[in-house]
């Protein structure tokens, strides 16, 4: 399967993350909370167990901001490889967005994290070619996925909506000019519902 694919845990009230994303909040305050479906809640059912593998799918290229890679901001002043640790669970090419150059760093298990300055075309552009056909997924935060829903390059978006009000923090959807898409699926536990879309074929 080829297509553009977008996966994201967000509040009944639109927010994605928490806010004061740091170390010890990589979510930002209260971000966890979105989560609790797959990692590691007992009230988990076979529903977030089919959610979970939607999300673990192979892909050919991921595409990231800069926010979700890690806390650092601004120039590159100290060493960061993100917050999954040797093996990030990506195994292919991941295009992260950032105003600041770096090297490339290669992880093990096929993850290769590529810094791109240019804005979210040019990284999407080298995730597609690279992808050859594998699929490109935007793994986040809610600029990155704000900037793909507005360029219109996602055919499958999926939103695992927690029972929880955060508030305030990262929303997703601010500013997102048009929603072309349809509910495919719906699975629920008592932690999310998961809301599988698709585009539409009017919406081109």
């Amino acid at each position: 399967m080829s297509d553009t694919t977008c996966h994201m845990s967000i509040s009944l009230d639109g927010f994605v993350a928490g806010p004061e994303q740091s170390r010890d909040h990589p979510l930002g305050k209260r971000g966890l909370e979105l989560h609790g479906w797959h990692i590691g809640d007992p009230r988990a059912t076979q529903a977030d167990e089919t959610a979970k593998s939607w999300v673990m799918r192979p892909r050919g290229a991921y595409v990231m901001g800069r926010n979700m890679f890690g806390p650092i901001r601004g120039e590159w002043n100290e060493a960061w490889d993100g917050w999954w640790g040797p093996e990030p669970p990506y195994h292919a090419p991941v295009f992260v967005l950032t105003h600041y150059a770096h090297e490339p760093i290669r992880m093990e298990g096929g993850t290769t994290f590529h810094f791109v300055t240019e804005g979210f075309d040019a990284a999407y552009a080298q995730a597609l070619e690279i992808a050859d056909g594998k699929g490109v997924d935007i793994a986040g935060g809610a600029s990155t996925v704000r900037q793909a829903l507005n360029a219109d390059v996602i055919d499958e978006l999926t939103l695992d909506v927690a029972p929880v009000l955060l508030r305030s923090g990262e929303r997703m959807f601010d500013g997102v000019a048009a929603f072309g898409f349809e509910p495919v699926e719906v699975l629920h536990s008592p932690l999310s519902t998961h809301i599988r879309y698709r585009k539409r074929d009017d919406a081109d």
